[in-house]
């Protein structure tokens, strides 16, 4: 155990490597460092501070669940705050990651923080955070991650510990439009269940113009890390504690997609594309009919029923290959972290159980349903007020039956997690381009990754336990 002047010690190192982006900034964020929330509806109780980062009609949501905690006990008062953007610098503001960096290292944290970036390992290894399994009740962890589904699980552990507990998870799987099925003379109600299957039914939706351009897109998949998880591959080994960037499968995966750019050919894709607006809510291109199959996460259903609540469409799960993984796709999501240095880790930790549904998995499950967020364990999605939801809603199951799935992966937890998660937006573009081979390129990211990893300045020993991740 350390003391607390050794554990301040220990976070004060753990910043030393942001120090001089800190000092860059240092108007920026002088502001926020003493902002901590100081009015109370409940001044005789115990104040929980409640950092998070949603705004707009999420805070209205957010505002809702502590309103809805406060009033559900008479110990503890959360008090949130919301702290705006993500990473560290933001277009010359500081983000909300660095921002809780400065704040640890004064000695003057959140006492808990809604997070979604990927910053777990790296803030662990600094010795930022504390484990929420040394929070918990006797037997409450050990019965927790039984039911934890295995992509919540994964995100937050690292080194043995269990860091952050997820408030809502993001999985994703297709959207198609029937109605486009029907006009190339396919059958709306049958979806492709192999990839191969599905590479056929494509290239009968692809339209064109007089010119010989594409006029709309059937299919074309991107984005790396979800179909890595559909052809079987991994990038890291759970049972050696190792990266594994350049599996055979990974090289499979990224081959596929390079297989679209050489039959359609880059150049046209891209000259598509680049005309298409915004992926944002109303915007989505899916919408307007420029794609025909595409994949997405979740919350479009939500952003659909707001913009296009007339618009035919369907949803399946991602098709895999011979070979592959079915009910299979990446997944990120929120999750609630406990600074070390926070003040009332007891209020934060009760807080944490009574919005996630750790002790009553059925109350939380009207949460999930204001938010749109999938369940974290099999007793929110089987309450009432959840069934009821998937009956409004019921493209939003095919979601819900992914994201139980032990096929879904979470980005591998290694200290250099964000820096790998945008190298591979590199790596498909560079094989996509025809720069580099599929295999070469993964074997550069694993080269860089590697890198990074031996640069890293790690000040002091993360907290002690199996050097494994617990699985």
């Amino acid at each position: 155990m350390l003391d607390g002047s050794a554990k301040t010690g220990r976070v004060l190192r753990g910043v030393q490597v942001i120090a001089a982006m800190a000092a860059t900034v240092f108007v920026g964020w002088l502001f926020v460092a003493y902002s901590a929330p100081s009015r109370q509806t409940y001044p005789e109780r115990e104040k929980v501070v409640f950092w998070h980062m949603w705004t707009s009609n999420w805070a209205d949501v957010i505002n809702q669940i502590v309103d809805r905690y406060n009033r559900s006990q008479d110990r503890y008062e959360v008090v949130p705050l919301i702290i705006t953007g993500g990473g560290a610098v933001q277009g010359g503001a500081v983000g909300a990651d660095l921002k809780t960096m400065i704040a640890a290292a004064g000695g003057d944290p959140p006492d808990c923080m809604g997070q979604w970036e990927m910053v777990i390992p790296a803030w662990a290894e600094r010795g930022v955070l504390t484990p929420l399994d040394t929070l918990m009740k006797p037997g409450e962890w050990e019965d927790l991650k039984k039911r934890l589904y295995p992509a919540v699980l994964n995100i937050g552990l690292y080194k043995g510990h269990f860091y952050g507990l997820s408030t809502g998870m993001n999985t994703w799987a297709m959207y198609y439009r029937p109605s486009h099925f029907i006009k190339a003379g396919l059958d709306p109600n049958r979806f492709p269940t192999t990839l191969e299957e599905l590479d056929e039914v494509a290239d009968k939706l692809y339209t064109y113009d007089d010119e010989g351009n594409i006029s709309r897109i059937g299919f074309a998949p991107e984005w790396l890390n979800q179909w890595i998880a559909v052809f079987g591959g991994s990038l890291y080994d759970y049972g050696k504690s190792e990266l594994t960037i350049t599996n055979p499968r990974n090289v499979d995966a990224l081959q596929y997609i390079v297989s679209y750019s050489n039959r359609y050919t880059f150049d046209a894709l891209l000259k598509f594309k680049s005309g298409l607006p915004s992926t944002f809510a109303a915007s989505w291109p899916f919408i307007s009919g420029a794609f025909s199959i595409c994949v997405d996460g979740q919350w479009r259903i939500e952003q659909l029923r707001q913009y296009a609540p007339e618009l035919d469409y369907k949803t399946a799960p991602i098709p895999p290959p011979k070979g592959g993984k079915k009910l299979a796709c990446w997944s990120n999501g929120n999750f609630m972290i406990v600074p070390t240095e926070a003040k009332n880790k007891a209020g934060a930790m009760d807080f944490i159980r009574f919005w996630s549904g750790m002790d009553d998995p059925v109350r939380a499950a009207e949460f999930y349903t204001w938010g749109g967020w999938l369940p974290i364990v099999p007793e929110i999605a089987r309450a009432p007020v959840y069934q009821a939801y998937l009956k409004k809603y019921p493209e939003f199951r095919t979601f819900v039956e992914v994201m139980a799935s032990p096929n879904v992966q979470v980005t591998p937890p290694t200290p250099v997690q964000a820096f790998l998660n945008q190298r591979l937006g590199w790596v498909e573009d560079a094989a996509c381009r025809g720069v580099l081979t599929p295999q070469a390129a993964l074997e550069q990211l694993d080269r860089d990754v590697r890198r990074e990893l031996k640069n890293m300045r790690l000040p002091g020993r993360s907290v002690s336990g199996d050097s494994r991740a617990e699985k």
